[in-house]
Order: structure tokens, then C-alpha cells, then sequence
């Protein structure tokens, strides 16, 4: 019954209004599935729940998964009709009301566009609606913004005053792969090939990569585990008894603690990796390997942290243009 009526509306599709196309089949369905248990038959919270339930079986993390939850859950609580009946209008009237009240940048409503329009996408794919109110919302732009980097006089200042071994093959083991801090808090001892200076890491929808890291690192690495006494798995673990398994949270207030220390601007765990990537670019590796070694989907993104510095442009121009 589902199929045939899907059919109907897109043959409809191209002869009537989206109003008129919502009426029609709130029309069939209410007229020609009386009898049957229909997939609409759910609250907006339930068509949530589903949504967020197909969004862990694709492997998000929970931390994305309490982001779509969260920015969903909010539209729903101001707008506070169907799903199946909400229009572009009211999103788009949502989205503005949220920036006046929150004074957030364009960033940030570009990310709740995107959680939104991934939710009703999904609601479209599985025919709960018969087309998105996000078709019509496009990409909010925003301001392209030149992140820093950590300077090499930074790196150095960071690791000359680690008093901790775990602090110091933190850092190198961040600087020298880029990886995520989420996939270094994830890594087992076991996970560490000292010898062939690689460790395999789990990235976003736990795609597996191989990742590699420098000299200085192994050495590091090896110093610090056979320094623990502990009996946990985790590669790294919190500096007090019972030594559990180190937390995002641990890494980034750590680091940011060393940075304030020495005077150096925001020092965080993302930092690293960026200024891995754009270290590997400026040296010459084709931006495909960094793109590899980052585990980035899309080569696009890798571009968003690769960024060249202003210098190395300068030398090149004067090289090949002067």
C-alpha cells in the first residue's frame, strides 16, 4: 500500500503546490490505510527516537548522536506541530529566532542546518514525509578564518616542560600522527607497534586506519609504559591510583593547563592535528596521503586544516615569479 501510494504523489508532484501535495496525502493515507498500521502513527518524539536508534546503527558516536538529539529535540519544543506538517517557513523562522536569542555566529546555525536537515532527510528516505522543509535551506556562509597553528618553538617549549613522561609521549604521539583526541584516549597498549613506530586507531564510525609516528615519539612511548605499574589495557591512563583509562575531557584540560603555563595561545588537542596536517602539506606530501593518514572521507575536509602558511607562498613566489 506504501509503495502505491508513494507513486501516486510523485506522479502528483510536478501539478501541485508542496501544501497541496501534504493535503493529498494526508487525504490517502487517512482514506486508503484506515485499517492498517501506518508508519505515521508516531508522536514527533518517537520519529525521533528512530531516527536517532538508525543514526547509531550507521556507527555515529554518541557524541554526534547527543548532537543531532539535542538541536532536534529544541526545534520540536518551539515548533510544536507534526513533522510531517512542519514548512520551510517555520525552519527557517526557528533558525533566525535561535541566533537573535543565543547571539550565536553563523558557524554554529550552519551545524544545527545540518543536524536538521539530516533528520528529515532520513524522514523523507523512509517516506514518514514526502519531502524535506531543508530542500530550500541552503548552506549558511560563513567566514573562512585561518586557524593557527602550534609554532615549532611551541612544540618545543611544550615538551621541554613536561614534568610528566605520560604528558611527554602525549604530545608527541598527537603531533607526530594528528589523530584524533577521542582516538588517542581509545588506543591500548597493545594497539602500539614500537618497533614498526605504527598503531592502528579507530576514527568516526570506527573505520580503522594505520597510523605512524616519528623517533622521538617511539622513544617517548616506550619510556612511559615501562614506567607504569598499573595493570590497565588503556594506553593512557590518569597519573593517580586506580589509574583508569584517560578521558577526552583529561587530555584537553591538561593541555590547556600547559599552554596557559608557558604563555602559548590555546593549546588544545585539535591543534595538533592541524598543525600535523599543514606541517606534512608544507613539506610536499600529496595532500591524498594526508587526507589518508587524517581518515577523512572527504578530501575537502582535509583542505580545511591543511593550511599553508603565508611564508612558504611568499618563498614560492619569489621562487618561481620574481
Amino acid at each position: 500500500m506504501d509503495e502505491k501510494i508513494v507513486a501516486v504523489l510523485n506522479e502528483m508532484s510536478e501539478y501541485l503546490s508542496i501544501s497541496q501535495m501534504k493535503k493529498l496525502q494526508e487525504v490517502i493515507l487517512k482514506t486508503f490505510s484506515e485499517n492498517e498500521v501506518k508508519k505515521t502513527d508516531h508522536s514527533n518524539l518517537e520519529y525521533l527516537q528512530l531516527f536517532i536508534e538508525a543514526k547509531r546503527i550507521e556507527g555515529c558516536s554518541e557524541r554526534t548522536i547527543q548532537y543531532y538529539k539535542s538541536t532536534a529535540e529544541d526545534l520540536l519544543s518551539k515548533i510544536e506541530i507534526s513533522v510531517r506538517k512542519i514548512s520551510t517557513e517555520e525552519i527557517r523562522s526557528y533558525l533566525s529566532e535561535y541566533q537573535k536569542e543565543s547571539k550565536c555566529t553563523n558557524v554554529t546555525i550552519d551545524n544545527i542546518r545540518r543536524n536538521l536537515s539530516s533528520f528529515f532527510s532520513w524522514l523523507e528516505e523512509e517516506d514518514y514525509i514526502l519531502k524535506s522543509p531543508m530542500r530550500r535551506i541552503h548552506k549558511i556562509k560563513t567566514k573562512t578564518v585561518v586557524k593557527n597553528v602550534i609554532t615549532d618553538e611551541g612544540i618545543e617549549k611544550l615538551r621541554d616542560h613536561c614534568q610528566k613522561t605520560r604528558d611527554l609521549a602525549m604530545i608527541d604521539l598527537l603531533y607526530s600522527t594528528g589523530i584524533r583526541v577521542g582516538e588517542l584516549v581509545n588506543l591500548n597498549i597493545d594497539d602500539i607497534d614500537l618497533e614498526g613506530r605504527e598503531c592502528v586507531v579507530y576514527g568516526k564510525g570506527d573505520k580503522e586506519r594505520k597510523v605512524y609516528f616519528d623517533a622521538k615519539t617511539k622513544v617517548h612511548l616506550k619510556k612511559y609504559i615501562s614506567e607504569r605499574e598499573d595493570n590497565n589495557k588503556a594506553l593512557f591512563v590518569t597519573l593517580d591510583a586506580p589509574h583508569d583509562r584517560l578521558k577526552i575531557s583529561g587530555v584537553e584540560i591538561r593541555l590547556r593547563q600547559m599552554g596557559r603555563r608557558l604563555e602559548l595561545d590555546r593549546i588544545h588537542p585539535h591543534k595538533f592535528r592541524r598543525t600535523m596536517a599543514t606541517r606534512a602539506i608544507d613539506k610536499g606530501m600529496p595532500i591524498e596521503q594526508v587526507q589518508k593518514i587524517l581518515g577523512h572521507s572527504q578530501i575537502d575536509t582535509t583542505m580545511q586544516y591543511a593550511m599553508v602558511n603565508q611564508s612558504n607562498v611568499k618563498a614560492s613566489h619569489q621562487k618561481f615569479l620574481a
